[in-house]
């Protein structure tokens, strides 16, 4: 295990600036650790990316810190978990969902491994780094797989409480979170619970249905359009396997229109559960998906990312009217 930094050091001071869910992680991890739970925790070479350092300084007997070697941490996890304590492991959800997506089927799922993958920095939101480390498809290759269950958290508040109600959840899991400084849509003290969407409303006109960062610009977009007359709703849908599929059908039924928002490609995503569900069971709303047009994003700064890619509070409210009019 590599040191970790002190928290009053100016490298920690302009990492906490820079990385992930520093605070919501480690936090989350320490407090679950004092209270008794089994919470072992592990990375790639990437402690200071995902805030796993806070948890390493406090309790590390309890870390791992595996280098560049995605793969072995997945699988060793697998291994960790058979002698009955909790492993937590994180790495950028790229490297995760993709490179170790064999690992992650036979080792964990398949055997029923209660681990928690943690993929961060997910959708566009490492920009410049590129193709290679952008996560478009993490979303439809994680809920392929049998007996997983697929979480992506609007903010640190509800990965927070996802991670608190992970303990006593029976099957692996997949959390998707992004860089860590997501506005806060959340209070602290705010419920959760996996397969439950949040409902902040059933609009007339549209339903949004939204997960990860898009939660925020969905609602966002709410009020403007409904502060201009028009009847539209928004769904929290955080877990996107198991689907709440009374939630989508219930917007189905009152809404003209569900438009779904999501940092994915509209492959295989949020769009394509919710485009199964109403193929399924039979619904009036038209569906529109929006997010990553099935291309591999462009390399820029994440703002800029998002405002191209019509992702931010100004671009769902733009499709939506189109919608609309």
């Amino acid at each position: 295990m590599s040191a970790a930094l002190h928290p009053d050091s100016w490298q920690y001071r302009e990492l906490n600036k820079r990385a992930p869910s520093l605070a919501t992680l480690a936090n989350t991890l320490i407090e679950l650790a004092e209270a008794g739970h089994p919470v072992v925790a592990g990375t790639a070479d990437l402690q200071y990316s995902n805030g796993l350092a806070g948890f390493a300084r406090r309790f590390p007997e309890r870390f791992t810190q595996f280098g560049i070697s995605e793969q072995n941490m997945v699988s060793a996890a697998a291994g960790m978990a058979t002698t009955g304590v909790m492993p937590y492991v994180a790495t950028f959800a790229s490297f995760l969902a993709l490179l170790c997506c064999e690992q992650i089927r036979m080792d964990v799922a398949y055997c029923a491994q209660p681990v928690r993958l943690i993929g961060h920095h997910t959708g566009i939101s490492l920009g410049f780094y590129g193709t290679s480390h952008h996560a478009t498809e993490d979303i439809a290759i994680m809920r392929s797989i049998a007996d997983l269950t697929v979480v992506s958290t609007a903010d640190g508040p509800q990965f927070a409480a996802a991670l608190r109600a992970s303990v006593s959840h029976p099957q692996p899991i997949y959390f998707r979170i992004s860089r860590g400084h997501d506005p806060v849509v959340y209070a602290d003290d705010a419920p959760f619970e996996f397969g439950k969407a949040v409902v902040h409303g059933i609009g007339n006109d549209i339903t949004i249905i939204a997960c990860g960062m898009a939660v925020h610009s969905a609602k966002q977009a709410m009020e403007a359009l409904n502060g201009k007359g028009h009847s539209v709703g928004l769904i929290d849908m955080h877990t996107i396997k198991p689907l709440d599929r009374a939630a989508v059908m219930a917007a189905a039924r009152k809404s003209r229109i569900i438009l779904t928002v999501e940092e994915h490609n509209i492959l295989g995503g949020l769009g394509g559960a919710v485009a199964e569900v109403l193929a399924e069971e039979g619904g009036g709303a038209r569906l529109v998906r929006h997010g990553i047009k099935d291309e591999y994003s462009l390399i820029a700064p994440p703002t800029h990312l998002y405002r191209h890619y019509k992702l931010d509070a100004a671009g769902v409210e733009s499709v939506a009217q189109s919608l609309l009019a």
